[in-house]
């Protein structure tokens, strides 16, 4: 089995199959201002014992002094392990400049014996090739190198500002047993930092770019949900919850089977975030807590709205989660939305509206392998899930989404208009159910002070 080096970060250690390689050569790659110092100051503190330190070793790039000043305003950042020579920093450009390579080989010697580190960092590697009087002489020192580190059974971690296409090209990705790349990508208007394995000697990993963002905390990575197909049989309720809607849990045969995902489309305001509203206070009646996740309205909104149909957002088991579009990450938005679904044991989820959720991911295929991935972790979970799309036809729906969601959900409900004289009627039709039989009459609605208010009788053409 292979040791592995942990982030004290459950999520990117999953990325990695339990951590970085320990005794190997993991080599982080990226643009300047991509965080690689500060992941491998993640790594030190977290890791290095007074029997095994961690030694920082900066060459001509980062002068010391600056990468300590700026590692002092980091949370992890631990004096103590300073002082008590835990972590150790030695600059070696003073070495570099003035005697080249084979002094710097010597002056690493003498930290292996001094030190008998666990962990060594180089930030940042690429300087080395500056003072490298040929090719052949950089793949010497290389050489001398890494059979010293491998020797000392230490964990290596080098960082260097390459982007991909330098680093496939660079002599150290041979050499290395790990390179992680960090980087940076445009998604319409909007950047996005992602973290992607390119090699991981002896090991399976999590592939795929996986967003991260930079805060005190350091790194904080989530992973891509694009969860593989499960085999493994799991057990499926025979209990029906009820929408909330007592005239549409008779068509529907008293309503949703638990744990099913169920789509509500329809064109704007037509009622679809009140129906969904009516599923959650339904459920949080019944002891099932519930989430509304929400990009249309904030909290305040969201409040206003609910007091106008006699409930409140400060009710037992009504849990929300409102988040802007503006700079959100699908990623980590569902991270915390699994997150809150474990701290409140939800059972029943409103997704308010899946279009946000595809500007968001800004990539269709992603969008989709996202989808499978969330309905699949409910569905085995028996957590309802109800997901609101907006539709551009007021009458007579010609298609549900342009991208294929329907035949992910488990019942399909259409709310839809329809012209009567001199006024527009709300119709709903469930569309489709699974493995139930349903109603697929057409029936007229009022939103009232109630709610909603479905009629007893198909609404007449």
């Amino acid at each position: 089995m292979i040791d592995r080096l942990s982030s004290g970060q459950p999520r990117l250690d999953s990325i990695f199959n339990g951590g970085l390689l320990r005794n190997a050569i993991n080599l982080v790659i990226g643009v300047p201002g991509s965080g690689k110092t500060i992941l491998c100051q993640q790594y030190v503190f977290l890791n290095a014992t007074a029997e095994r330190p961690a030694l920082y070793l900066s060459t001509v790039t980062e002068p010391l002094d600056k990468i300590l000043r700026y590692a002092e305003t980091l949370d992890f950042f631990d004096p103590t392990a300073i002082r008590d020579r835990r972590v150790i920093y030695e600059d070696l450009g003073n070495v570099l400049g003035d005697s080249g390579l084979a002094e710097v080989l010597t002056t690493i010697d003498n930290f292996l014996k001094e030190f008998k580190p666990g962990i060594v960092v180089i930030d940042s590697f690429k300087a080395f090739h500056a003072f490298a009087k040929s090719e052949a002489d950089f793949r010497l020192f290389l050489y001398g190198l890494s059979r010293r580190l491998t020797a000392s059974t230490v964990t290596s971690i080098w960082n260097a500002p390459y982007t991909r296409d330098r680093a496939l090209d660079a002599a150290e990705f041979a050499v290395a047993d790990a390179v992680i790349e960090l980087n940076t990508k445009m998604i319409g208007e909007r950047e996005m930092r992602v973290l992607q394995v390119l090699k991981l000697r002896g090991s399976g990993f999590l592939s795929g770019e996986h967003a991260y963002r930079i805060s005190t905390s350091g790194l904080n990575v989530y992973p891509r949900l694009a969860d593989a197909y499960d085999s493994t049989a799991y057990k499926l309720s025979t209990e029906r919850v009820s929408t909330g809607v007592a005239a549409l849990d008779e068509m529907l045969g008293e309503g949703y089977w638990a744990g099913a995902s169920t789509l509500v489309a329809g064109p704007s305001g037509v009622g679809k975030t009140l129906m969904g509203l009516h599923f959650i206070y339904a459920g949080a009646r019944a002891g099932e807590p519930g989430i509304i996740a929400t990009f249309q309205e904030n909290e305040t909104q969201l409040g206003r709205i609910v007091r106008s149909f006699g409930w409140s957002l400060d009710q037992k088991g009504v849990h929300v989660l409102s988040r802007s579009l503006v700079d959100m990450y699908i990623d980590e938005w569902v991270y915390e939305l699994l997150d809150l679904v474990e701290t409140t044991n939800a059972k029943r989820i409103v997704i308010d509206s899946l279009p946000d959720v595809m500007t968001t991911a800004g990539d269709v295929v992603r969008f989709r392998e996202w989808m499978f991935s969330l309905v699949q972790r409910c569905t085995r979970r028996g957590i309802s899930l109800v997901m609101i799309v907006e539709v551009p036809d007021m009458f007579e729906m010609r298609r549900i989404s342009e991208h294929g969601l329907s035949h992910l959900a488990d019942n399909v409900i259409l709310l839809q208009y329809r012209r009567e004289d001199s006024r527009l009627a709300r119709t709903l039709t469930v569309l489709k159910t699974r493995a139930m039989h349903h109603q697929p009459v057409v029936r007229r609605f009022e939103i009232t002070e109630n709610g909603f208010e479905l009629g007893t009788e198909p609404a007449q053409p």
